[in-house]
């Protein structure tokens, strides 16, 4: 059975959106590697193969149901960062952002009664919460710490850990 059109959109459109959010990491990383934060720099680096793993899992999705991939161009981010502050607050931003774009698809699959898509939606979903909740636990970390050189030296430590 062929999918609905308009989930069939959604998803198309979400394959877009996640490679956008690479380029959106990559370019948080890239800020703070300017800056000498190689722990930051790594996090986000992380987080942008992240997020095109969760492009492809949308692109594989597509074709493992016999619908057309149609890859679209992808915008460079509209950022100029200014302080850590602005760019993790940014990333948390995006991850509310993208967390609404799954609610969107999971909703037009549920009107279209698209089981199969509503369950593969819930790996997204649950998948969203725990990208919420990383990316506040770093808003959070910066409210906390501020500038102080000393615990951003120590929270830049702890982010270079980050496994893949």
């Amino acid at each position: 059975m062929a999918m609905d059109k308009k989930v069939r959109d959604l998803i198309n459109d979400q394959i877009n959106k996640e490679f956008f959010s690479a380029y959106l990491y990559l370019d948080i990383a890239n800020f703070f590697a300017a800056k000498g934060f190689d722990g930051f720099a790594h996090w986000y680096e992380v987080q942008a193969r992240e997020e095109q793993e969760h492009a492809m899992k949308f692109y594989a999705y597509l074709h493992d149901n016999d619908e057309k991939v149609k890859l679209g161009a992808i915008d460079a981010p509209a950022t100029a960062f200014k302080t850590f502050k602005a760019a993790v607050d940014a990333a948390y931003k995006h991850e509310q952002y993208v967390t609404d774009l799954i609610n969107k698809i999971y909703e037009a699959a549920d009107k279209a009664k698209d089981y199969r898509t509503k369950n593969f939606l819930g790996w997204f979903i649950d998948e969203q919460g725990e990208e919420e909740k990383n990316a506040r636990d770093l808003v959070d970390k910066l409210a906390l710490f501020g500038e102080e050189k000393q615990a951003l030296y120590m929270l830049d430590r702890e982010l270079s850990r980050r496994a893949e």
